[in-house]
């Protein structure tokens, strides 16, 4: 399966505009299908062009340089993204000594923190089967409503995918560009659900130039023409050190089964769950806006935070992590951020830089 440019849905609009700043991005360009190089999800396992050897997870504290951010990176250290809910409530008063961090049962020490509004790069992944050619139109106009400015050092790019999946915008910062790519819509084929995935956290890997990194991944149906299965999906993204995964599934209606709508939002819960991130499923298209400015917000108020593991970088295999966090005043906190991570390098590079 490739990723090339073709047309795609409007229907996030509303969470990218009221995430990404209206200012000008430096002049990315748009190439159309036919002569822009194609990413592919074939090659096993999937992760970055630079990921050649084993490591651990690293990451250190974002620092502002010119008119970017730089991620210093320590081969020793691991980076997790939490979400804290009292209930149903974010919260966003808590300090470092509030948390504890474990992998594997044992108690790891926390070494950076951060509660902050730091840029993000965003993959929009939106389904362009046949089958949502009915939800589209709706979708699109929901989606205008949250034109909002937010951070402006964002950046996002827009996957279509059906039985394949075109990048229809390049990573950019612009409102606008990001606007035309989501305005054309063209249903077709079956849904391949699972390479987009994978394609579109490896070009995560590969070209995002924020270390914190989001997809978005609008269905309204379960897989049928990808190459990969779902363990195999969760397995890549958890080896590429992947993005945080929030999914809306927009299985309402009459087109599915009882079986296929319970398989579909099974897998969009795992696909999220094991990321850190949460599936959405709407009862109507009208709630989409609503779900847009809730993953946003999430997003915005996330803690980072940052340990050594106590297990040497060379030992291969998962690693499971769990979050908790407690204060006083506050009733039962839940930590929601990724299940564990694989070992594996990522190569730290300052904004605009090429790999």
């Amino acid at each position: 399966m490739r990723l090339c440019n073709n047309a795609i849905l409007a229907g996030l609009l509303s969470l990218t505009t009221f995430m990404l700043g209206a200012q000008q991005a430096p002049k990315p360009t748009t190439p159309s299908a036919s002569n822009q190089a194609p990413l592919t999800v074939d090659r096993d396992p999937v992760r970055s062009p630079d990921a050649e050897q084993p490591s651990t997870v690293t990451g250190e504290p974002l620092r502002k340089e010119g008119e970017g951010y730089v991620l210093h990176t320590n081969v020793e250290e691991v980076v997790l993204n939490a979400t804290v809910l009292e209930g149903t409530q974010l919260v966003q008063t808590l300090k470092r000594d509030n948390f504890q961090v474990f992998e594997d049962g044992v108690k790891q020490g926390i070494i950076s923190f951060q509660h902050t509004d730091l840029p993000v790069s965003i993959g929009l992944v939106v389904d362009n089967s046949g089958s949502m050619s009915k939800k589209r139109p709706a979708v699109n106009k929901s989606a205008l409503d949250l034109v909002e400015a937010s951070n402006p050092e964002d950046e996002a790019f827009v996957v279509n995918f059906s039985d394949e999946a075109y990048i229809d915008q390049d990573f950019t910062s612009n409102v606008n560009k990001l606007r035309d790519g989501l305005s054309h819509i063209e249903s077709r084929g079956g849904t391949a659900l699972y390479d987009a995935v994978v394609a579109s956290a490896d070009k995560l890997v590969a070209d995002a130039k924020r270390p914190k990194q989001v997809l978005v991944l609008i269905t309204d149906g379960e897989d049928n023409a990808s190459t990969l299965n779902l363990d195999q999906t969760i397995r890549r993204v958890q080896e590429l050190s992947g993005p945080v995964i929030y999914s809306i599934g927009l299985l309402f209606g009459d087109e599915m089964s009882h079986g296929e709508v319970r398989h579909a939002r099974r897998a969009l819960e795992l696909l999220s769950n094991e990321t850190g991130g949460i599936a959405f499923f709407p009862k109507s298209i009208e709630q989409v806006d609503e779900i847009s400015a809730e993953i946003a917000r999430d997003i915005r108020s996330q803690y980072t935070i940052g340990y050594h593991s106590t297990k040497p970088s060379t030992e291969p295999g998962f690693r499971r992590v769990l979050v908790t966090a407690e204060a006083p005043g506050m009733s039962k906190l839940t930590v929601r951020t990724k299940s564990g991570y694989f070992p594996t390098t990522r190569v730290a590079k300052k904004p605009g830089q090429k790999r």
